[in-house]
């Protein structure tokens, strides 16, 4: 699979302040008083990046969303147990923020230190995140150096700090992300036979086109979790009490 971007390795980043767009939306099972149970292997997928950057010196400014507060600020979808946990997985303190952007943030981050990680808070409680809004994209851009985005699950979406940073900054993918990539390409260049795909999550509409792309390549397709329910309602089968997409029933017939 052809490419023009560059790698994380051909960018000048010793010292340099990272905006680091990781994938840190992870379910939080229960609290207990400062007790928190998550699964967190998206938390641990992104150490090596982190780890590659600190070792490069830089001041290291993570963001990510959490759950969909709808453009509102929810003390429950806050980045703070987030950002304790992969505190204690990466042996390093990390400050949860109360914003994303504003001069309180800008303050913050400019007086960091080499090796110094913060957070911003939940990117989708502000409503510009996901309407790509320039504005907000440029005010994300102007807190660090260096972009680098390590969010597979959401790089398909324009939102401002996965479309609208990269144009603002030089960027690079993550070492998760560019592994990702790499195997992509080569499922689609040269897939070894046969190829199968099993395919979950909820919604349909995020996975549609990657279907419409890989099928004349498929020999099985496997399609589970809340995807499936969106091909029972089509076929006229009882989905019970599983939801289905406004238009997922639509998009399956198709």
């Amino acid at each position: 699979m052809k490419d023009n971007y560059l790698r994380l390795n051909q960018l000048a980043i010793d010292g340099k302040t990272v905006l680091l767009r990781a994938d840190l939306n992870v379910p939080i099972l229960e609290k207990q008083g400062t007790s928190i149970n998550m699964i967190d292997q998206r938390l641990r997928a992104t150490i090596p990046t982190i780890d590659y950057l600190l070792s490069k010196g830089c001041k290291i400014v993570l963001c990510s969303h959490l759950g969909r507060p709808g453009g509102v600020v929810d003390p429950k979808l806050s980045m703070k147990p987030i950002a304790d946990r992969l505190s204690i997985l990466i042996n390093k303190p990390i400050k949860c923020l109360t914003g994303c952007i504003g001069p309180d943030v800008r303050t913050t981050v400019d007086t960091m230190t080499s090796g110094e990680l913060v957070m911003l808070e939940n990117l989708r409680f502000h409503p510009e995140e996901e309407k790509n809004d320039s504005g907000f994209a440029t005010e994300l851009a102007q807190l660090a150096d260096i972009f680098v985005l390590e969010a597979f699950g959401t790089a398909h979406r324009r939102h401002a700090s996965i479309v609208g940073v990269p144009k603002l900054l030089p960027s690079a993918p993550g070492i998760l992300l560019q592994s990702e990539l790499s195997m992509l390409g080569k499922v689609l260049e040269a897939p070894t036979k046969p190829l199968s795909l099993i395919l979950g999550g909820a919604k349909i509409s995020d996975k549609i086109k990657i279907l419409d792309n890989l099928l004349d390549k498929l020999d099985v397709l496997i399609i589970g979790g809340g995807m499936a329910s969106n091909f029972l309602k089509a076929k006229g089968l009882n989905k019970g009490k599983s939801l289905v997409e406004d238009d997922g029933e639509q998009l399956a017939r198709e």
